[in-house]
């Protein structure tokens, strides 16, 4: 009698992702990307008819989804605006300096390569074990400004988004003692360049998820990488914490930085606190301070679509 043997279990299988799925999933964040971006282009004039905008690309995941996504909103923005492409190669060891140059050639955008030893600086001012940010941002902006000058570029767009511009705003109350952020526009010091930082509006999670669906050629930074004590890290494990255990508090604290109420706070240059009277004249707008106040959501922002016209504490830098 032949004897009879159970048919062996079957290996547990691999969970496969649906690529209908994810092909869905990659077209919703994209068009969620592509709308919040050029949101933030309408709100502040970030972008107008006839602009040269220096794209600055380090090779991370928030420049290079930068780069992307303007790309895409030049071919159907409602004006004309040209875009360039700046890297500056700060002769770290290992720098792959190859990656960038084909990358770009590649997209068949206009580039320049800017090679600047600000590394070695750095590491000879910088005593060891000391944050080097500061210097390093300082040495970057003043080569990144000289070549917007020498390009004729109108506007300087960097990568900054949601999150650093909350966690600069949270590093400012906590180690500089002032209510100060991130603004999506500014003019620099010298009064010459204005930055712009498109992504004011994009979570950093979204270009997590578009880098690796982009399949973008990350060049990491090993000035910044090896650094995980800065209080930038701690604050922004922090904000990845509330925001997971809160979800939505990272937009309520940007909306917040868009919506002050000087009299409720304690700046004397903003609000006339020291001549203030009654008036007799009720305010429907007015202190609410022993009112039972209800913690809710902001209001969604209009969508609109993308239309441009002419038109002594320290402080935390980024």
């Amino acid at each position: 009698m032949n004897a009879m043997h159970e048919p062996p279990a079957s290996a547990p299988q691999a969970t496969r992702a649906d690529p209908r799925k994810m092909a869905f999933e990659a077209h919703k964040l994209g068009k969620r990307l592509h709308r919040e971006v050029g949101q933030a282009i309408a709100d502040f004039n970030m972008i107008e008819a006839g602009d040269k905008v220096m794209v600055c690309l380090s090779g991370g995941k928030d420049s290079h989804a930068l780069l992307d996504i303007l790309l895409s909103l030049r071919a159907r923005a409602p004006v004309h605006f040209d875009l360039v492409v700046v890297n500056l190669d700060q002769k770290q060891p290992g720098f792959p300096a190859e990656v960038l140059p084909a990358y770009l050639q590649g997209l068949g955008v206009d580039f320049r390569i800017e090679e600047q030893d600000t590394y070695s600086i750095v590491k000879k001012l910088v005593p060891e074990g000391q944050t080097m940010c500061s210097l390093c941002s300082r040495l970057r902006r003043g080569v990144l400004y000289r070549v917007a000058s020498e390009l004729g570029a109108t506007k300087i767009a960097l990568g900054h988004h949601r999150d650093d511009m909350v966690v600069t705003l949270l590093m400012n109350m906590f180690f500089g003692g002032r209510l100060k952020g991130m603004p999506p526009k500014l003019v620099t010091d010298d009064g010459r360049h204005t930055v712009i930082r498109p992504l004011a509006y994009v979570a950093e999670t979204d270009l997590e998820r578009w880098a690796q669906h982009r399949r973008f050629p990350i060049v990491p930074c090993s000035l910044c990488g090896t650094q995980e004590h800065l209080q930038r890290v701690q604050v922004k494990a922090m904000l990845r914490e509330w925001e997971r255990q809160y979800p939505g508090r990272s937009d309520n604290m940007l909306h917040a930085m868009g919506h002050v109420v000087p009299s409720h706070l304690m700046d004397r240059n903003l609000y006339p606190f020291a001549t203030l009277e009654p008036t007799g004249v009720p305010d429907a707008a007015g202190d609410v301070a022993f009112d039972e106040e209800p913690c809710a959501a902001p209001a969604a922002s209009a969508r609109v679509q993308w239309h441009l016209g002419s038109a002594p504490n320290k402080e935390v830098e980024r």
